[in-house]
């Protein structure tokens, strides 16, 4: 943890918000106190279900399995067409339940129940965006591991090298969004486009990787750019999935239409010139 004019630097993600004392960075979660800057929702549980892998989305990653997924709150980016805002775009404030934590050794212990019960294959940590409480990743993909369960994790890319370094050794798969190609939307949107792809690249090199791009009209529906994007998936491996998503109207962009159907079979084509395995969601 940095300082700068007295202020402790939050080393998570490519904000580097500088807190003072009391204060809580742009995810609404990391919060700057006398034991240094720490996630509020450390194990701090808004939903908990056991879903199809299909669901994170994962198309070649243990198919036909059922994993544990688990979420809190908060977020890093500020996506007005969030489809999970109820509870990624909120703080300790007005969340769910927050003095109510599950700890690692909970977490995994329900897991263990569920494989002897369901056939439940690990844990995923998704719905908000898990790498904002790395630290509560870290501690239950370690555990998972020690009792032979999977760790999938489903993010937006935007933490810093150190900290993927920090997860990605107890980690099997991942979907990471790649919400745009372009600078400028991911500005938007309060992402980093660069941080995001060298996320892609590193992680590729470790564990089972796949792709999603949430199509939204007027922001990133350009053909042209999608042909940019699945190229460059492909200069890393063309068999790296990609799961290009329809868009419903949604936080606020209630007002939107959903993304037109022809453009989601044009997209796919697009993509498909480089990449073999190109899946559409939501259609």
């Amino acid at each position: 943890m940095e300082t700068k004019d007295e202020k402790a630097v939050c080393p998570v993600c490519p904000h580097h918000c500088a807190l003072a004392m009391g204060e809580t960075g742009a995810c609404r979660v990391r919060k700057h106190t006398g034991d240094g800057i720490i996630p509020l929702n450390y194990g701090v549980a808004s939903s908990l279900a056991l879903d199809p892998i299909e669901k994170k989305p994962l198309a070649r990653f243990m198919p036909g399995s059922k994993i544990l997924s688990v979420g809190s709150y908060g977020c890093n980016m500020r996506c007005a067409f969030c489809q999970n805002h109820e509870i990624s775009q909120i703080g300790a404030d007005t969340a769910w339940d927050p003095d109510h934590i599950i700890t690692p050794e909970e977490l995994v212990d329900t897991a263990v129940r569920y494989r002897e019960s369901h056939g439940n294959i690990g844990i995923a940590y998704t719905y908000n965006e898990p790498l904002i409480a790395y630290e509560y990743v870290r501690d239950c993909s370690k555990l998972a591991r020690e009792k032979g369960l999977v760790n999938v994790i489903v993010t937006n890319g935007m933490a810093e090298a150190s900290i993927m370094d920090k997860i990605l050794p107890y980690t099997d798969a991942l979907n990471i969004d790649l919400k745009a190609f372009t600078d400028e939307a991911y500005r938007r949107m309060g992402g980093d486009l660069d941080t995001v792809k060298q996320n892609i690249k590193r992680a590729a090199l470790l564990a089972h990787v796949e792709v999603t791009s949430l199509i939204v009209p007027g922001i990133n529906d350009n053909v042209l750019d999608m042909d940019r994007e699945a190229a460059w998936l492909s200069e890393m491996d063309r068999d790296i999935p990609l799961h290009i998503t329809r868009f419903f109207p949604m936080y606020r962009m209630r007002g939107a239409e959903p993304t037109d159907l022809r453009l989601m079979y044009r997209l796919r084509d697009a993509a498909g010139k480089y990449l073999k395995y190109v899946y559409l969601g939501n259609i």
